[in-house]
């Protein structure tokens, strides 16, 4: 049972297991409702059975002392001005990603493959509903609900599943530059299982950004914090700018099309603060 192989079978296991009950109970107390509400609540209960238990069981069962946050990392922690520079790179980054984004939705496949690519721009303009759907709030309250659901628990939950538990069993082989195959592995899934093409390659890298700052920091709290802001800077810039569709767009582009100049700088100051992070941490 100690075997990565078997650790993740294990973990893919009560994955689907916890996920299927989740969505059993959902089915029982909304009827199946696509009202906003119920959907928000759907999205709750999968995020903490796909994502949170399944890793938090499985830690449970690897550590031999059953501790299963140290095993993940969340007990551990490091200097203040870590958490401060990897939020500035994070929100440097934003641009940079916008950039990448779109150049990752010019990508055209052959004609032969055009099926697949209709399938993608519907899956693409379905999360873009839904996620408009989830954004839209009119009070404080409402803006509270959406940081905590779309921002704090993805950003917990993911990093939980994916740095904290795909990572870490991917690592553990002996094959020279492990760790660089499995943070690229994880970051790889990572995008994937968001079925997202047109936003594959920036996912990508981002993921990989945070897998490399796991290894450097050995806590999973930098970059569960660096995914919060990610995510939590959507929502409120959503929020502030009332969901227009030009203030989305300017949202949305900045740092790509006309401000292209502007997502190039973005990814060389990413670069250059992510080199000033590694020297950091290792001097430390």
């Amino acid at each position: 049972m100690h075997k990565p192989f078997i650790r993740i079978l294990y973990w893919l296991g009560f994955m689907a297991l916890l996920t299927a009950i989740a969505m059993i109970l959902w089915m029982v107390l909304s009827g199946g409702s696509q009202t906003t509400t119920s959907l928000k609540w759907l999205q709750f209960m999968q995020t903490i059975a796909t994502f949170l238990l399944p890793s938090i069981i499985g830690a449970w069962l690897w550590s031999e002392d059953h501790r299963p946050f140290r095993w993940l990392r969340l007990t551990t922690t490091t200097h203040w001005s870590h958490y401060l520079l990897a939020v500035l790179i994070m929100l440097c980054a934003v641009p940079g990603i916008n950039l990448l984004a779109d150049l990752n939705s010019r990508v055209e496949l052959p004609e032969s493959l055009d099926f697949i690519e209709q399938i993608f721009k519907q899956q693409e303009e379905a999360a873009a509903a839904l996620t408009e759907r989830f954004l839209q709030a009119d009070s404080v309250w409402g803006l509270l609900i959406n940081i905590g659901l779309m921002a704090l628990l993805p950003a917990l939950s993911e990093e939980v599943s994916f740095r904290g538990t795909l990572q870490q069993i991917l690592a553990q082989g002996k094959l020279k530059g492990q760790i660089h195959i499995a943070i690229w592995a994880t970051a790889f899934i990572f995008s994937a299982i968001h079925m997202q093409f047109y936003g594959f390659i920036p996912r990508m890298l981002m993921g990989a950004m945070f897998g490399y700052i796991f290894v450097w920091t050995g806590t999973l709290w930098v970059p569960v914090l660096m995914h919060f802001a990610n995510n939590g800077l959507a929502v409120v810039a959503y929020y502030l700018v009332g969901g227009s569709e030009e203030s989305k767009n300017i949202a949305d582009t900045f740092g790509a099309g006309d401000t292209w100049w502007i997502g190039v700088i973005s990814i060389v100051i990413t670069s250059l603060g992510l080199l000033i992070f590694y020297r950091r941490t290792h001097t430390r």
